[in-house]
Parts: C-alpha cells; structure tokens; sequence
C-alpha cells in the first residue's frame, strides 16, 4: 500500500513538475526565496503594531512562535525520522525531474518546511485579522509557495501535504494559547464591525506589489 502511494505520489509530481517554461522559472524560484517576502512581514508587523498597540507583542510572537513550530517540526524532526529523499536526490527520477538554476535541497524533503511555515502564517494570520480579503490573499500566497517547491523539483506533493498540516497544526496550537491566556485580544475581532478589525491594506498591497515586482523580474532576466 505504501508503494502504491509512493507510486501515485511520483506520478502526480511528474504531471505536475512537466508544466514549466523559462519565464516561470524565474517566477517560481523567486518566490521559493524566503527573503523575497521580508517586506510582507515587515508590514504585517507594522499593521499588528498599529492595531493591537502596547498588547501587539502577544500577537507578534505568536506569529514567530508558529513559525518556529513549524519549521522545527518539518525540518528539526519530520524530516530526518522519515528520510525520503527529495524528487531531486531520487535515483529513479533521474533526468526526469526539472531543476531551476541547478537548485536541488537538501537530501530529505517529507515534509516540506515551505509548505509549513507559509500554510501556519496563512492560518495563524487569517484567525487573528478576521478579513476575507486578507484570508483570500495570503492563503493564494501559501499555495504558491508551496506549489512553486514541486515546480523546482524539490518536493513531492505529499511533502507538501504533510508540510501544510503541521504547518496547521502550529497555527491552532498558537492561536488557542492566545484565546487561553489573552481572550481580550480577540475580542475585538470576533465583533461584527469591520471597525474593529485590523486595516490590512497595508499588507495586501505589498503582497501585490511583491508580485508584480516577481513578474517584471522574470521579464528582465529573459
């Protein structure tokens, strides 16, 4: 049985890692780079800050400690105990694979700590704002992010399967700590009126401004 989803696991990856061309090459491993979303961070940050004032530290380290949860579970712990190799370092996928800029990883790709920390700062993130648009953008963010490991070779989608629950599984344990130890925080939130909601205006357009950086990026380097 396990074979079996091993088999249909590397033949979805196959499927899905054949669908690339040279300018979404440069669009994928952009947006695989973790420091091109430093700016999304510093603005969310900066709309936390404003919105929850003296109270925002709570809220910024459950933030940092969702991730942390995250990327130690996948990497620190997941990873190792399984070692399934990466689609990458897999010696029946050899010259099967399509790799950009010659980037492989490490040897071990289950679970996929992109995958984790994108989808726990998607859910985390969307439980605390309460705004459909910001919960519509970030989590098209994750799903990118995550996505763009299986165009650059480097993950299975079962990888990115496991890395998003645990990246869930970080967000519930935060978010329920903050609803446990500081319920005034949310309270505000769980309101009806948008005026109580954080302003994520802020964030939505350098997540688009982000993007279109991405895209012209691409352009240029044709």
């Amino acid at each position: 049985m396990l074979e079996t989803i091993k088999l249909w696991d590397s033949t979805l990856f196959l499927f899905l890692n054949g669908f690339h061309a040279p300018f979404f090459d440069g669009i994928m491993y952009a947006i695989s780079e973790k420091y091109t979303w430093i700016p999304l961070y510093l603005a969310v940050i900066y709309m936390v800050i404003r919105h929850w004032k003296r109270e925002s530290g709570w809220i910024i380290l459950a933030l940092i400690i969702c991730i942390v949860i995250a990327d130690q579970v996948s990497s620190g712990l997941i990873k190792g105990w399984v070692e399934r190799p990466r689609p990458s370092h897999a010696e029946h996928l050899n010259g099967l694979v399509h790799l950009v800029n010659g980037y492989t990883g490490g040897r071990f790709g289950f679970v996929s700590s992109h995958a984790a920390n994108a989808f726990g700062f998607a859910l985390l993130s969307s439980l605390l704002f309460r705004q459909k648009s910001f919960s519509i953008a970030i989590f098209l963010w994750a799903v990118l992010t995550a996505y763009s490991r299986i165009y650059l070779g480097v993950h299975y989608p079962l990888d990115i399967v496991g890395g998003t629950l645990v990246g869930f599984f970080g967000a519930y344990v935060c978010f329920a700590t903050i609803k446990k130890l500081r319920p005034s925080l949310l309270e505000l939130q769980e309101k009806d009126s948008t005026s109580n909601k954080p302003n994520t205006f802020i964030p939505l357009l350098v997540l688009g401004l982000s993007f279109i950086g991405i895209v012209i990026y691409s352009i240029t380097i044709l």
